[in-house]
């Protein structure tokens, strides 16, 4: 009898190391213990030499059977490594067993692995953090039960999402921390180490009862998507019960406020959010900047506009688009035939980020981590003003809606589609026309610019 002993519960480089030194040693699966750490093991079982590793190119295996693995490890299942060794030896034999979705051990290990990538998802949208004072700074904090070993694998979700923030997330197993630059690994903790909230889940209730649209309710759905077992760790779940009771009434009302008020519930909601924002401090340019320069606009805007960041002027005056690139944009706006009164303007990044030179500030160009930052404020803002199309002026504005690099070059000129679905076009940034330092070039620049913005418009008027 073999005893493989893991060193952590998601422990899948030493389980395909000892799996891989096993299966080119024939050794049966019925022969093999596997443990992690001190957990009990089979009192008949004798500790072996590790077994050496197979010959290079003695044995592959599919790397639809590896993404398996990767999954079905983060399991709870205790018979997940037991389970995973025996496909593994019998992949040997029939190469293609992997493919038979009908087979019982790869059914069940199929939903082990859907298991697990459900739990992950439900750790990104469910987890909730509060924000606490850490020597002098804050530090945002997170209480969260997985069902599954998921804590380490969608440790770089979370690094990704947050980069600036300095953050814990506590789990009963282990806790992560980031803290801007490195993530570290400590012990589980329980419930009573995280906070219960912070002055911040005040304004998010009321921004989320605000937009709960009770018309829309689909109660099995929505427990389906969101189970019971979550709503403990998350601020708005407590209103849910209270809002859903009175949905009749509130679905009346907002009918009767929607025939007699421009915006509607949907003003309040805005409002809520701008104030929300003016406290916000998800990356470090809170810190220099004079103001968070939030959306401006008709809250029921077909038409939405992002740029890069406020300048100079639009960070002392509170407003976007008011500096010399607002100037312009409002000309070629103008130029192009586009009702300016009828757009909603805004700025990937909410805080003027500069360099300091003698009395003046010099604009800085905001980094990945700045843009990953704010984005939570322009899924907002889209969710909330629902524009038929969305304008993305220059590089940065693009990576904020799309959530990656985009050419500007190669995507000018032609509709997109945004990650939720929306229609977005990209062009340049009015400052981009300002930096020109040839006369000729900057004309021809700006006539393109004012076709764009055209074409825009009439697209517009198409939907």
């Amino acid at each position: 009898m073999r005893v493989v002993t893991l060193s952590e519960p998601d422990d899948f480089d030493g389980w395909r190391d000892a799996a891989r030194g096993l299966v080119a040693e024939n050794v049966p699966p019925d022969d093999v213990v596997w443990q992690v750490g001190d957990e009990p093991v089979d009192l008949f079982a004798t500790v072996a030499e590790p077994a050496p590793a197979p010959a290079p190119g003695a044995f592959s295996v599919p790397r639809a059977f590896l993404d398996l693995a990767r999954s079905a490890i983060l399991g709870s299942d205790p018979e997940r490594f037991a389970l995973l060794y025996t496909l593994l030896a019998r992949l040997r034999r029939e190469p293609k067993l992997i493919e038979d979705r009908a087979d019982p051990l790869v059914r069940r290990l199929d939903r082990i692995a859907k298991d697990v990538r459900r739990d992950i998802h439900k750790m990104r949208a469910f987890l909730r953090f509060r924000e606490v004072e850490d020597d002098g700074a804050p530090r945002f904090v997170a209480w969260f039960e997985p069902d599954h070993h998921i804590v380490r694998a969608n440790a770089a979700f979370f690094v990704n999402r947050f980069a600036s923030m300095r953050w814990s997330i506590l789990t009963p197993e282990v806790s992560i921390h980031w803290d801007g630059k490195a993530l570290s690994e400590g012990p589980g903790a329980s419930k009573a180490d995280a906070p219960d909230g912070d002055p911040t889940e005040e304004v998010w209730k009321t921004y989320y009862a605000s937009t709960f649209n009770p018309a829309r309710v689909k109660i099995g759905a929505m427990l389906k998507e969101m189970p019971k077992k979550y709503w403990k760790n998350m601020p708005e779940t407590a209103l849910v019960p209270g809002l859903l009771a009175a949905a009749q009434a509130r679905e009346s009302g907002m009918i009767a406020r929607a025939r007699d008020t421009v915006g509607g519930n949907s003003l309040i909601a805005w409002e809520a959010l701008r104030d929300e924002a003016a406290g916000c401090t998800r990356c470090p340019l809170y810190k220099p900047a004079t103001q968070t320069v939030f959306g401006e606009g008709p809250v029921d805007a077909p038409l939405m506009f992002v740029g890069e960041q406020p300048g100079d002027q639009e960070d002392i005056a509170g407003r976007p688009f008011v500096g010399p690139a607002g100037q312009m944009f409002d000309k070629a706006m103008a130029e192009a035939g586009v009702d300016r009164s009828r757009a909603y303007v805004t700025n990937a990044v909410k805080h003027f980020k500069f360099e300091q030179r003698g009395k003046r500030r010099i604009h800085a160009k905001p980094g990945a981590g700045e843009i990953d930052a704010c984005r939570w404020w322009i899924e907002q803002e889209q969710m909330l003003i629902k524009p038929k199309v969305t304008v993305a002026l220059g590089a940065t504005a693009a990576r904020s809606l799309f959530g990656k690099v985009m050419t500007i070059g190669r995507e000018r000129g032609r509709a997109l589609q945004l990650p939720d679905g929306g229609e977005a076009w990209i062009t340049v940034h009015p400052s981009y026309l300002l930096r020109l330092p040839d006369p000729a070039q900057a004309a021809e620049e700006y006539a393109r610019f004012v076709e764009d913005l055209r074409v825009v418009g009439g697209r517009l008027a198409e939907l």
